[in-house]
C-alpha cells in the first residue's frame, strides 16, 4: 500500500473520530437538558416565570399604547393585555396630536387605532374607558357603538366620552349598556355632547359616586329616573343641558357636591339632599331651595347676567344656606346699594366678593359693609372690581363729609383684600371704615389690578416665574393713571389711619411693566 493511500485511511480515522466526539457531546447535552427543568423553563420564556395577575398588575402600570405594542412579543405579554383594565383613547394617547394632516385624516387614524388595539383586548377587565374624540369630527357612529360594546363589560367603574359639537344633535347614548351588572360597577360617568335619554327601567347605577353632564341633550324627568337610581351618588356636575327646566334633587344622602352652570332654560333647583355641603352655580338668577335643613358650607354662584345680584343675596341666602361657612359671589353689577340684613350669616368665615364696575356707576361702595354686619364670625373678606371703563366720582374731586359708621364693630376679621383699588370716595371710606372698626385686624392687601387668571402672583411678570416680562395683562391708559391715583389717595387718606398691629400690603402696577408705560408717556 503507498504512502499517500494510507495518510488518507488516516485522515479518514479522524474524521469519524471527530464526527463520533461531537455526537456524544451533543446526546450528552440534550440529556443534561432533560434532567434540568430549569434550563426547560428558561428555553420555553423570555421572563421570569410570574402568576400571571402580577403580568397584569405590570402591564397595568404601563401606558395603554405601550402595554399594546409589547402584546405581540411573547403569548404572555398578550394575555395580560387582554385584560388591561384602563383603556384610555385620546390624541395623545394615540400619538396622532403631531400629525399634521386634515380632519378626516386625523379621524381615520383614530379609528385605526383604536381598532387595532381593542382587536388585542378581550373586553374583560375593564376598569376605565376613556373616548375623547373631541378633534375628530368625522369618527363614525357604527365604530363607536362598537367600542362601547367591547369595552362597557360587567367590572367597568369609570367611563368617559367626549364627543364633536357635531354629535350633540345626532348620537344618542346607548343606554342599554347600563343595564345588568355594566350598570352596577359603575362608579363615574362623564357624558359631553350625546343624546342620554333613560328610561324607568335604567336599572339601579348602585355604585355610581361622580356625575358629569356637560351638553347633553336629557330632559328633567329623564334625569330624575337615573339620578333615582343612582343612590351612592357623591358628586354631581350639570351643565350646558338646555332641555332641563326644573332639576329637581331626590333625597340622595350621600350628595356632598352639587353644581349647576349654563343650563339656560331652567327656572328652578329643589334639592332633598339632606347632606349636601357645596352648591355652585353659575347662571341666570332662579328660584332656588336647598332644603328646611341645609347643610351647604361652601357656596359659589356667579350670576353674571343678573344686575343686583349682592342685594338678592344678602336679603335671601341666610335663608336658603344658614350654615354657610364659606361664600363666593359674583354680580355683573349693582344699580343699587346693598341694603342692610334682616338675618345674618352666623357661620360665614371667608367672604368673597366680585363686581363688574361696567353696571356699577354711582354704587356706593360703602354699602358693602352690610355683609360685614351680617357675618359676625366672619375672618375673611376678599373684594374685586372689574375697573375696566370706569366712571365714578373720585376722592380727589371732593374729600369733605368722608362717612364715617363707628357704631359697627367687626370683632373676628382678620384679613381683608381689595382686588381692583381705585380712587373712588366711596372705596376710600369703605377701607378706613375696615381699619377703623375691625379690632382683630392682621393684613389689608390694596391691589391695584384686578387679575382672576393668578390671584397668587397677582399677575405681575416682576413676581411671577412663569411670566416673562411685559407679559402682564394689558391695561388701558385710563387704568394706568388711576392706578397712580389709587396710590396717591392711599398716601393721603388710608396710610395714617393704619394701626400699628396692622401690615398694609400695597400692590401697585408691575415694576417692569410699569417702566415700559413710562417710557410711552403713561406715567402719572
Amino acid at each position: 500500500m503507498g504512502t499517500q493511500q494510507r495518510e488518507r485511511r488516516r485522515r479518514r480515522r479522524r474524521h469519524r473520530h471527530k464526527v463520533q466526539a461531537r455526537d456524544e457531546s451533543l446526546t450528552s447535552t440534550h440529556k443534561a437538558k432533560k434532567c434540568n427543568p430549569l434550563r426547560v423553563k428558561r428555553s420555553r420564556h423570555s421572563g421570569p416565570n410570574l402568576p400571571e395577575d402580577i403580568w397584569c398588575h405590570i402591564h397595568s402600570l404601563l401606558s395603554m399604547r405601550d402595554s399594546a405594542r409589547i402584546a405581540s412579543v411573547s403569548h404572555t405579554f398578550l394575555r395580560s393585555w387582554r385584560h388591561h383594565p384602563n383603556l384610555i383613547f385620546t390624541k395623545e394617547t394615540l400619538g396622532l396630536k403631531r400629525i399634521a394632516c386634515e380632519e378626516g385624516d386625523i379621524s381615520r387614524a383614530f379609528t385605526s387605532e383604536v381598532d387595532q388595539i381593542l382587536k388585542k383586548h378581550s373586553g374583560t377587565g375593564v376598569k376605565t374607558l376613556e373616548l375623547d374624540i373631541f378633534g375628530c369630527r368625522y369618527l363614525n357612529s357604527y365604530h363607536l357603538n362598537a367600542w362601547l360594546q367591547i369595552a362597557v363589560t360587567p367590572g367597568i367603574e369609570s367611563l368617559t366620552l367626549e364627543l364633536p359639537l357635531k354629535y350633540e344633535e345626532g348620537y344618542s347614548f346607548p343606554c342599554s349598556l347600563l343595564f345588568g351588572a355594566n350598570g352596577n360597577s359603575i362608579q363615574h360617568l362623564h357624558l359631553t355632547h350625546c343624546a342620554f335619554r333613560p328610561t324607568v327601567g335604567i336599572g339601579c347605577l348602585r355604585s355610581l359616586t361622580k356625575l358629569y353632564l356637560n351638553k347633553v341633550h336629557i330632559t328633567g324627568e329623564e334625569l330624575g329616573y337615573l339620578l333615582s337610581n343612582s343612590l351612592a351618588l357623591e358628586q354631581f356636575e350639570l351643565s350646558y343641558c338646555s332641555e332641563i327646566i326644573c332639576l329637581e334633587i331626590p333625597c340622595l344622602e350621600r350628595l356632598s357636591c352639587l353644581t349647576v352652570s349654563h343650563t339656560t332654560r331652567l327656572q328652578m333647583i329643589e334639592s332633598k339632599a339632606p347632606n349636601l355641603s357645596a352648591f355652585v352655580f353659575d347662571g341666570d338668577l332662579l328660584q332656588l331651595s336647598l332644603g328646611q335643613s341645609s347643610q351647604v358650607k361652601n357656596l359659589n354662584m356667579d350670576c353674571t347676567n343678573e344686575s343686583n345680584f349682592l342685594c338678592y343675596a344678602i336679603t335671601n341666602l341666610p335663608y336658603i344656606v344658614p350654615e354657610v361657612e364659606t361664600m363666593y359671589l359674583s354680580s355683573i353689577g349693582e344699580m343699587v346699594n346693598t341694603p342692610m340684613a334682616a338675618a345674618k350669616f352666623l357661620h360665614l368665615k371667608y367672604l368673597e366678593v366680585y363686581l363688574d364696575a361696567d353696571l356699577s356707576i354711582g354704587y356706593d361702595y360703602l354699602s358693602l359693609v352690610s355683609f360685614l354686619d351680617a357675618s359676625p364670625v366672619l375672618e375673611t373678606f376678599l373684594f374685586g372690581v372689574d375697573q375696566s371703563d370706569m366712571i365714578f366720582d373720585s376722592v380727589f374731586a371732593d374729600a369733605s363729609h368722608m362717612r364715617q359708621m363707628p357704631e359697627r364693630k367687626h370683632d373676628r376679621l382678620k384679613n381683608v383684600t381689595i382686588l381692583g383699588f381705585f380712587s373712588a370716595k366711596s372705596m376710600i371710606e369703605l377701607t378706613c371704615h375696615i381699619l377703623e372698626n375691625s379690632t382683630s385686624l392682621e393684613c389689608i392687601t390694596l391691589d391695584m389690578v384686578l387679575d382672576n387668571d393668578d390671584k397668587d402672583h397677582f399677575g405681575r411678570c416682576s413676581v411671577n416665574p412663569t411670566l416673562e416680562i411685559g407679559q402682564c395683562p394689558s391695561l388701558t391708559d385710563e387704568m394706568i393713571l388711576e392706578a397712580h391715583n389709587a396710590l396717591m389717595a392711599i398716601e393721603i387718606y388710608i396710610m395714617g389711619k393704619v394701626p400699628s398691629a396692622v401690615k398694609l400690603d400695597i400692590r401697585g402696577l408691575c415694576c417692569h411693566c410699569h417702566k415700559f408705560h413710562e417710557s410711552l408717556g403713561f406715567a402719572a
